[in-house]
């Protein structure tokens, strides 16, 4: 590998202003959701004493740098890759400074350096449109048509609701597909993420044991693969308990369903809360009015 494709010390003063990291701080992240970020998007300990070295320190910002420096290639655009999708996805309620356009491009230049694509430029909250309050009031109706359906009809029709649902959200949704061994009820694109979907329509709520069974099908897909679970009878307390953290599935139920289309609210922001909170309690389900949205009361 030649020293071109790793990360150079020019690199840093752009790093550095992308993540916010001139004062120690990296984005928004604390120590705890530091280090549970590079566990579960990375596999990386990155608080192995090796990152914390005499001469970088032990803020985070510095941790950051020295395991940068000490990246191979392909290391380093993964981090690089995986932070500025954290940074879009956290924006919506972060609110990061806006970066200069120069700053932006000389970014994209070091994932291009680095054999990566340029990051998805469109900020998450202007990824999906708002849904009209007709269109809204449609897809509530045909949730509620959908619960007079017997449970065998009613499971498909809830996937095709569901499917109708991101796709009026813009989230390149695509219907139930099959691979060898297994099916998937779905998928959709919010960004650069990816996320394989379950959809339940059960008499009781979703245990554990299912979690679990999902949450194989999901890690055993592209590492950077996420799971959307959608339960319509919610999810058992001592399931979500048992199902334990840091899982790469975020959880919503029925009452979500109402409270989006009830409320207009962008379901594209809706998730990015979702997986910000996971990714500092490591919790896959909270629920949509217990999360704070800027702008609305």
């Amino acid at each position: 590998m030649t020293n071109n494709q790793r990360i150079k010390t020019l690199d840093i003063p752009i790093i550095d202003k992308v993540f916010g990291m001139e004062g120690g701080w990296v984005l928004n992240f604390v120590n705890r959701s530091f280090s549970e970020f590079f566990h579960e998007e990375l596999g990386v300990n990155i608080d192995d004493p090796r990152w914390s070295t005499t001469t970088q320190g032990d803020s985070k910002a510095k941790r950051l740098r020295s395991f940068l420096r000490q990246s191979d290639q392909k290391t380093a655009l993964a981090t690089l890759t995986a932070l500025w999708e954290y940074r879009e996805a956290s924006g919506i309620i972060a609110d990061y400074p806006d970066l200069d356009d120069k700053v932006r491009v000389a970014f994209f230049k070091v994932i291009e350096r680095l054999g990566g694509e340029p990051p998805n430029q469109t900020p998450p909250e202007h990824s999906a449109p708002l849904v009209t309050e007709e269109a809204a009031a449609s897809l509530a109706a045909r949730l509620l048509d959908v619960s007079t359906l017997a449970p065998h009809p009613r499971g498909y029709a809830f996937e095709k609701f569901l499917k109708d649902f991101f796709d009026a959200y813009g989230l390149s949704a695509r219907a139930s597909f099959r691979l060898a061994g297994e099916q998937i009820d779905g998928s959709l694109v919010l960004g650069d993420q990816t996320y394989l979907l379950e959809a339940k329509w059960t008499n009781t709520p979703t245990d554990a044991a299912t979690l679990r069974s999902f949450n194989g099908k999901v890690e055993d897909k592209a590492k950077w693969s996420r799971g959307l679970f959608v339960s319509q009878s919610g999810f058992t307390v001592e399931g979500l308990a048992a199902f334990g953290r840091g899982k790469s599935v975020i959880c919503v139920d029925g009452l979500d369903l109402h409270d989006i289309l009830s409320r207009r609210l962008d379901f594209a922001a809706v998730l990015a809360l979702k997986v910000r909170r996971a990714a500092e309690t490591g919790e896959p389900f909270i629920r949509v009015r217990n999360l704070s949205f800027p702008g609305n009361t």
